[in-house]
């Protein structure tokens, strides 16, 4: 404890607050006991344990301390003077606070230690209370520990009692902490800031996983999981920043040490067996979450000591009356803030609210909470400060309260019984309140419809109709999946309040446009002070992580390390200890292979030269340019040259050193490769029980290399895939970064997916992705003429196989998803089930093939064959677009990662009919993108953001590419940037006519007209690469009739063609 630091100065203001009241007192209701008082006398025992409330005597040292407890201590504060009585730890903490100036002798006595007997300083403090006969006490509390029996044991001696006049202090505590100063105000705003985070990007997003996969989840263990979004308590597993970072409030100087929830969140819904309760006291309850009706949540935060709490309601497929009664409530709590002011009465301000429900929704009356707030703090619930019917107290600016109304007991159509709440944390201001929490106050965000599938609906006449008028009435979040943007298929909950729009209002695209640049301005503005906050003070050449360090060998300890051959003075290759000894002089010197750069041999008349080349400082080029040396002002051998007659002994020797040369270089990239691979903890197998398992399982990558099905099964601290030779992979909870749930539809496999934080080694083989799939066709069915088809005609057969299908594939994806959910829960809310968004997909080429790349809520991924493509969203700093260009059927997306360090991933050949998808889906996850009409050289670029972030950022940062201007960056020609993947067709054939016409002067003028469309001189003048041309353009056209392929794919292999036409433009 000798490492804290106390805030002397605010202690002593506080301090100076009490005194001022004390003189103040008779003029102002509140403080008028503490006038009758001559000393106040603060009483902490022992610590209370989590499910107690914090006591107000604890809250009030807390906050004359700067929100630090002190247990087993007390404080007297007289008119003249202040003593502590502490533990002597605690003492010498509290030695900090005798300071010079101040405003009252203060002094420090310590207690006896555990194990020593009583000292003096009980009665030293009697001694000091003497002078004083009404003391101030919080009575109603009650302490236990060592000092407290020792302070009852002093006050049960004959006359104690009569010396002393005890007298309840807790209003008056309240009082002292009622109005914040502006380093409290800053604590409260950022546990606000926590709370509405923790709302808006934790519980909704969950929430509307919940609703869209109708999943069954108890309201306890949803409430666990918002929890453990803050970190174990134990500090073993830290804050979610994935949640975090997502808010524009919450910078890099919050102190994530110090969060904690002030109580576990409260989630109701109409399934809750005790009823919805909208007092402070609730509880998340064990039975599963309804996923219709209204859902109740409620999240307390305390940050430093100083608490927040926010609360809403979110209404599925609500009922007019359920949406009109909390738009009024939305309303009602308008009209309150405007009358929270300074000045104000606790009770007035509570009948302002009945006589609003009386004058517009006098029904409402009945159902209105009896207390709609109470004030907040270091204390969560401080009942001196009840905002009801009776208090009297009067509100003064700059107190913080939790404003949170409702109505309880309402009733639905089906006679079933509802509450709707409301809760915010309000400061108020000399003329109103206003709210420090945030978020979901808009239909669009608290309201969730789900409309039925057309085909679902199609007995009834008046159900369509009815489905009609909710979408036609409903927020731009619950259009119908069934309706089309640019020919996608619109899905969940990924497009909401962006895409949508555009579905409901095509007039709409401009808006939505112009939205987006507003929040790519946003966004690259936060990049830019991310950017100088994380880079301050660094220049990129002196960070721990950029700067190379010397790497030092040793080919032997000392002279008599030396092989015996070297006695010989002949020049010797020792393999073993990786060197080369060489005479000079008439003495073995060793060179390590390490040193060596180039070894050569030559011929000259009847001689034979070897020629060693060293390492030295200034002689490396390209990537090496800038490699270390432990002294560059060292004298340096650049080079050493042997001749002998003896030609078959130097060509021996040159291929020697080759050959270890080509070693070591082996050596050291295979341990680069493996430097970031992990030796996982052993897994814990279940005991007692079977583990969970999912049979008849393939893995990727395959044990044995062999293609065999196995088992995944779930233990206690991961997943087992055991294959039926013995084989095993072993993930571990603590190492999977994403686990993903692909379905089969529009595939061949249902897959789980595991990206790891760390790579592992399966075989000899590293990989940072492992899969469990199974084939979803079934190639088992008999499709010869049988007995069925002999009684059956048409097309019954055919319907029934596909129909079968169908059902085949739904069990697959329950089967599958559902084992990825038991993984989750296994991992106690480490992990969650990511499914990939089909309907949001683009096709584009991440390594060397062309591939479909589908976004999820946290990652873009593609999953169905390897190698796989797995890009965490948090990661991306920023996204470039590139060869955007009118003119071009294709463009390139560049991702640039936070860690600088990390290489830029390109996603060529994008088709261009995708880019605003692209562009909106870039928006909507939080990544500033920018655009260009060329490629930029990416690496020369990593390379100066490299050797200075700090001076990159100063600079502008990324707004280079938000201007489109990269003069100052190496580009290439448009014509030679155009992908070896992005000829189509219709391309092909017209760059093949180019091409021709070019290099033949016999061509006729019409060559823009396909080949094998014109006369039957053409046809006879056809060269191979014509005739593959032609074949190729007969293929592709047979694949779309058959719905295969697109154009791209079919052309993408003829690379000799789209040579020729680069070179034509030339």
């Amino acid at each position: 404890m000798v490492s804290v630091t106390l805030n002397a100065p605010a202690f002593w203001n506080r301090v100076g607050k009490i005194l001022d009241a004390w003189v103040e007192g008779p003029n102002q209701p509140d403080w008028a006991p503490l006038g009758e008082l001559d000393a106040l006398l603060v009483l902490s025992g022992e610590s209370p344990t989590e499910d107690e409330p914090v006591r107000k005597s604890t809250a009030f040292q807390s906050w004359l301390l700067g929100g630090y407890e002190f247990p087993n201590s007390m404080i007297l504060i007289q008119r003249d003077a202040i003593t502590m009585i502490s533990s002597p730890s605690q003492a010498q903490i509290l030695q900090q606070l005798s300071v010079d100036g101040a405003i009252l002798p203060i002094k420090v006595i310590a207690r006896a230690r555990a194990k020593e007997p009583p000292n003096n300083a009980m009665p030293e403090l009697l001694e000091k209370m003497a002078s004083s006969k009404r003391i101030g006490l919080a009575i109603k509390e009650k302490h236990t520990g060592k000092l407290v029996d020792e302070w009852e044991k002093l006050l049960a001696e004959p006359g104690r009692k009569e010396q002393f006049e005890f007298i309840e202090c807790g209003p008056i505590l309240s009082s002292a902490m009622a109005s914040k100063d502006e380093d409290e105000l800053k604590l409260v705003r950022t546990a606000s800031h926590l709370a509405s985070a923790l709302l808006a990007h934790s519980f909704v997003p969950k929430l509307e996983t919940i609703l869209d996969n109708q999943s069954k989840i108890a309201h306890i263990r949803l409430a666990d999981y918002i929890e453990n979004r803050l970190g174990a308590p134990d500090g073993s597993k830290g804050p979610d920043m994935r949640v975090f970072n997502k808010s524009k409030h919450l910078g890099p100087d919050v102190d994530y040490s110090m969060v904690e929830v002030t109580y576990t969140p409260i989630i109701q819904s109409r399934n809750t067996k005790t009823g919805y309760d909208l007092k402070p006291s609730a509880t998340s309850s064990e039975d599963n979450m309804a996923v219709s009706g209204v859902i109740l949540s409620s999240i307390g935060v305390k940050y430093k000591a100083y608490c927040a709490q926010v609360g809403r309601s979110f209404l599925v497929d609500p009922t007019k009356e359920q949406d009109q009664n909390y738009t009024f409530l939305l309303s009602l709590q308008q009209e309150l803030l405007s009358k929270m002011h300074d000045g104000a009465v606790a009770k007035d301000v509570y009948a302002t609210a009945v006589d609003y429900i009386k004058a517009k929704m006098p029904h409402l009356e009945k159902h209105f909470v009896k207390t709609i707030g109470f004030g907040m703090g270091i204390e969560f619930r401080d009942s001196s400060w009840l905002l009801n019917a009776k208090n009297t107290r009067t509100l003064r600016s700059d107190m913080i309260f939790s404003l949170s109304i409702g109505f309880q007991d309402l009733e639905d159509k089906e006679g079933k019984k509802y509450a709707i709440g409301l809760t915010d944390t309000v400061k108020v201001t000399a003329n109103s309140s206003v709210c420090l929490t945030e978020g979901s106050k808009t239909p669009t965000e608290y309201i969730f419809r789900f409309e039925d599938e057309p085909k679902e609906k199609a007995s009834s006449s008046k159900a369509p109709n009815k489905s009609d008028k909710k979408a036609v009435k409903a927020d731009p979040d619950a259009s119908p999946k069934t309706k089309p943007l640019n020919g996608v298929t619109v899905g969940s909950k990924i497009l909401r309040g962006k895409t949508r729009q555009q579905l409901l209002d095509p007039e709409a695209s401009k808006s939505v446009q112009a939205k987006i640049a507003d929040h790519q301005r946003e966004l690259h503005a936060q990049r830019q002070q991310e950017g100088l906050a994380r880079h301050a003070g660094e220049d990129g050449t002196n960070t721990e992580d950029n700067r190379k360090t010397w790497k030092r060998f040793q080919s032997y300890k000392g002279e008599a390390g030396l092989p015996k051959e070297a006695e010989s003075l002949r020049i010797h290759v020792d393999r073993r200890n990786q060197t080369i000894v060489v005479p000079i002089n008439g003495f073995a010197v060793p060179f390590h292979i390490n040193t060596l750069k180039t070894c050569s041999k030559s011929d000259e008349g009847e001689y034979t030269i070897l020629r060693l080349n060293f390492q030295i400082p200034g002689s490396h080029a390209g990537k090496k340019e800038d490699a270390p040396f432990e002294d560059p002002d060292a004298t340096f051998i650049k080079s050493l040259v042997y001749r002998s007659t003896d030609g078959n002994r130097f060509e021996a020797l040159n291929k020697a050193i080759s050959d270890l040369r080509k070693e070591a270089t082996k050596r050291e990239n295979e341990q680069k490769e493996m430097a970031d691979v992990v030796q996982q903890d052993n897994l814990v197998e279940i005991r007692g029980r079977k583990p969970l398992r999912l049979p008849d399982v393939f893995a990727r990558p395959a044990l044995d290399g062999k293609r065999l099905a196995g088992e995944l099964e779930i233990h206690s601290n991961g997943v087992r895939y055991i294959s039926p030779l013995g084989g095993k992979i072993d993930l571990l909870f603590s190492n999977i970064k994403h686990l993903f749930f692909q379905p089969c539809d529009g595939e061949m496999l249902v897959i789980i997916h595991f990206h790891l934080k760390s790579p592992i080694m399966i075989g000899k083989k590293k990989t940072k992705d492992v899969q469990v799939y199974r084939e979803a066709s079934d190639v088992q069915f008999d499709e010869t003429g049988n007995r069925k088809r002999k009684y059956r005609y048409g097309d019954e057969d055919e319907i029934e196989l596909e129909q079968s299908e169908l059902k085949r594939r739904k069990q697959l994806n329950r089967e599958f998803k559902h084992f990825a959910e038991k993984i989750a829960e296994a991992s106690d809310d480490q992990l969650e089930v990511d499914i990939p968004f089909r309907e949001l997909a683009f096709e584009g080429v991440p390594y060397r093939t062309n591939v479909k790349l589908q976004p999820t809520t946290e990652c873009i991924v593609h999953l169905s064959d390897p190698p796989f493509f797995v890009v965490t969203l948090s990661d991306i700093e920023v996204a470039s677009l590139e060869r955007v260009q009118f003119s071009l059927k294709q463009f390139d997306m560049v991702l640039i990662f936070r860690d600088f360090n990390r290489p830029p991933i390109q996603i060529n050949s994008i088709p261009s009919s995708q880019l605003d998808n692209v562009r909106e889906w870039l928006d909507s996850v939080e990544v500033p993108v920018g655009e260009n009409a060329v490629n930029l050289n990416w690496s020369q670029i990593m390379k100066t953001i490299n050797d200075s972030p700090y001076e990159f950022f100063k600079d502008g940062g990324w707004a280079f590419l938000t201007g489109g201007n990269a003069s100052d960056v190496e580009e290439e020609e448009v014509g030679e940037e155009e992908s070896e993947f992005d000829a189509d067709a219709a391309d092909f054939a017209s760059s093949s006519s180019e091409t021709d016409s070019t290099e033949y002067s016999d061509a006729s003028d019409d060559s823009d007209e396909d080949f094998g469309a014109g006369s039957g001189s053409e046809s006879e003048g056809q060269d191979w690469d014509e005739l593959e041309r032609r074949a190729a353009r007969a293929d592709q056209k047979r694949k779309e009739e058959k719905g295969g392929f697109d154009s791209d794919d079919s052309a993408r292999p003829k690379k000799k063609p789209a040579k020729a036409n680069a070179k034509s433009r030339r």
